[in-house]
């Protein structure tokens, strides 16, 4: 019994980081990406759905309203923040998908899910708990292979290590 399950774990320690990041990279990124969109309007790309309208991106007339209301974070005024998440939501998961500069990009969507936990929606702290294993992960352990990182990385002959990190390896 003991020699199933030391093959089974065996097994399962061989998934690649690279698979492991390049999901967690497209999932997280879709959750921040989903929530900007309902944030402007003028611009639409959902690649699963099939939606796509490419033109520039405006605040949705209800945005700020709901930061005015619903989204309210202390020190920053409605309109700013408004602003403010509508760019992080669209730029930051887009970084993210294509692996460039993934651990600060991670970093910075991190900040937003604290913020959101903290100030927003302190009872959803399940999905922001998943949110924020996998930004950790990623920052922890880079994108993987799938990335403009590693190749950065490549080119600049630190594949043991990214070029964001001086000492976590790509795996």
């Amino acid at each position: 019994m003991n020699s199933l399950i030391a093959r089974a774990i065996a097994l399962l320690e061989k998934i690649p980081h690279s698979l492991i990041a390049f999901i967690a990279r497209f999932s997280i990124a879709a959750v921040f990406w989903k929530s900007g969109q309902t944030k402007v309007e003028g611009l639409a790309v959902d690649l699963i759905d099939g939606t796509f309208e490419l033109g520039w991106p405006r605040l949705a007339d209800s945005t700020i309203p709901l930061f005015k209301s619903e989204y309210h974070v202390p020190l920053l005024a409605p309109e700013i923040a408004a602003h403010l998440a509508a760019f992080a939501e669209h730029f930051f998961p887009i970084l993210i998908l294509i692996g460039f500069a993934t651990r600060f990009s991670a970093l910075a969507l991190l900040g937003m899910t604290l913020t959101i936990q903290l100030f927003v929606y302190p009872d959803a702290y399940p999905t922001h708990g998943t949110w924020m294993a996998v930004l950790l992960y990623l920052m922890a352990t880079g994108p993987g292979k799938l990335s403009i990182d590693h190749l950065i990385a490549r080119h600049y002959n630190r594949s043991s290590a990214s070029p964001l990190s001086l000492n976590q390896p790509i795996r």
